[in-house]
């Protein structure tokens, strides 16, 4: 009888542990996820405030040009609120403009010269590469929470406790999928 209960005892405290170690592991990749967005936040926040000084530095040069400055603000205005799939359509349409004001540079040597412009473009570049990598870290925790939500038996433990798949952060423009053509 003494043997059945400790047997017993032995099975629930391995299933309990199992549970537990399964719980916390979930905690950690939701943790992670989050902190993943956290991280594109803060890159979309200093593309944010980066981007009024760049605009302010073509605007003289580029007064025909004014469509691509309203799609900016526009696009900047929805950069730091909203839901994950706005917030990645803000910074893709933010993307797709910068690529325009750098290519008018081109037109314009006076503005291509000058000094803040290329600290600015320097800087928009820089942090284009981050806001790549924090997407890309995103959406690396994203799978592994994903997966482990899915798999058996996660998936069980999983469900009862609340926990969901996240969303990937990923491209709606299907021509920011296509191959980039340069022309010189």
């Amino acid at each position: 009888m003494v043997t059945t209960l400790l047997i017993v005892g032995i099975i629930v405290a391995v299933v309990v542990l199992y549970l537990i170690i399964i719980f916390n592991s979930l905690v950690r990749l939701r943790v992670k996820v989050k902190n993943a967005w956290a991280q594109i936040d803060v890159q979309l926040k200093r593309r944010y405030d980066l981007i009024p000084n760049l605009v302010d530095a073509v605007k003289g040069y580029m007064k025909h040009e004014k469509s691509v400055l309203t799609e900016i603000t526009n696009a900047r205005a929805n950069l730091t609120k909203g839901p994950i799939e706005k917030r990645a359509e803000a910074s893709n349409q933010i993307t797709e403009a910068l690529k325009s004001i750098f290519a008018v540079a081109e037109n314009y040597p006076d503005l291509k010269a000058s000094e803040n412009f290329k600290m600015l473009q320097e800087e928009l570049s820089g942090t284009e590469n981050k806001i790549s990598y924090s997407r890309q870290f995103y959406n690396d925790s994203v799978m592994r929470l994903n997966t482990k939500v899915q798999v058996f038996p996660t998936n069980i433990f999983a469900k009862m406790m609340g926990f969901t798949k996240e969303k990937f952060f990923k491209t709606e423009n299907e021509a920011e999928r296509k191959p980039v053509k340069v022309k010189f």
